[in-house]
């Protein structure tokens, strides 16, 4: 009779733990559904070079919308293709999703291209937010959308179904005024620098570096006396690998230093281009005299 009831309990107690860890499994499951479910923000900054700075966007979206994932990229050019970043976010949103942009310009500069955008999202059910043009959210889109006029079943309904049509073309015109405004800016910005440099050129001002000049890198000049001495291409023994060993730099730039002194001889002779480095190596050896002698080294 003891075994008996030792059997009972202990096909009791394993059932209690069969149901324990199922139940812990479905809590777990339901757990990841709530996280897979729930909608992200996304708050797309980006800059052209790395000149510009890019946490004034960062700064304004954050203070809008503080659970955005923010999502950084320096990329010149109009079009949205190529941008790597912008392009993952592409691929990651779901429907309810949102995108926030500083400024339409953010999202793109070219005018069609930006509006078939804009449509492909708005038809995924992908939000998108512009802090500088609001009038343009796929919210007041949409708002526009679904506030329609009901018809009556009478005559009038070919007058309200128009007036319907109607409000979606101007909200439809409006959001691609705000590309097209996007589009126009960069287009005047290009043409004032253009106007710009002939400006100052007519006057006579230097316009970008001067031939040459870029030679005299400090940094450079030893690399370029050893290449304009030993390299093949000017009249040396070492290939391009040995060169590179000599000189202690990496491939790519004794590319760019080979170009550099091609574009140089087109101004001066081997020897005067040589009498140049070796007066800029004199005179940068100087200056790390004179610099070592104010911090009172030897």
């Amino acid at each position: 009779m003891i075994v008996f009831w030792e059997y009972i309990n202990t096909k009791h107690i394993e059932k209690k733990r069969k149901w324990a860890v199922s139940h812990i499994r479905k809590m777990k499951n339901m757990e990841l559904t709530k996280k897979v479910n729930k909608n992200v923000t996304y708050g797309y900054c980006r800059i052209s070079t790395n000149r510009q700075n890019i946490e004034r966007q960062v700064r304004n979206i954050t203070a809008a919308y503080p659970d955005a994932i923010i999502v950084k990229e320096v990329f010149t050019g109009t079009k949205f293709q190529g941008r790597k970043e912008l392009e993952k976010i592409l691929k990651k949103v779901r429907a309810g999703d949102k995108i926030i942009f500083d400024s339409v310009s953010r999202m793109s500069r070219d005018a069609d291209e930006g509006f078939r955008l804009y449509e492909e999202l708005y038809n995924k059910n992908i939000s998108l937010y512009f802090l500088k043009e609001p009038h343009i959210n796929t919210d007041v889109y949409k708002q526009v959308a679904n506030n329609r006029l009901e018809m009556t079943g009478e005559t009038i309904d070919c007058i309200l179904n128009g007036i319907n049509e109607y409000m979606l073309l101007l909200a439809k015109e409006q959001i691609k005024l705000a590309f097209k405004q996007s589009e126009k800016e960069v287009l005047d910005l290009k043409q004032r620098t253009k106007e710009g440099i002939e400006t100052a050129r007519r006057e006579g001002k230097q316009i970008g570096q001067q031939k040459g000049k870029v030679l005299f890198v400090k940094k450079s000049v030893s690399a370029k006396m050893v290449i304009l001495k030993h390299n093949k291409t000017f009249g040396g023994e070492l290939s391009d690998e040995e060169t590179q060993i000599q000189a202690g730099i990496s491939r790519n730039t004794l590319y760019l230093y080979k170009r550099q002194l091609k574009e140089a001889m087109k101004q001066y002779s081997y020897d005067e281009l040589w009498d140049l480095c070796l007066k800029q190596s004199a005179k940068i050896k100087s200056n790390n005299c004179k610099t070592k002698k104010a911090k009172g080294g030897v």
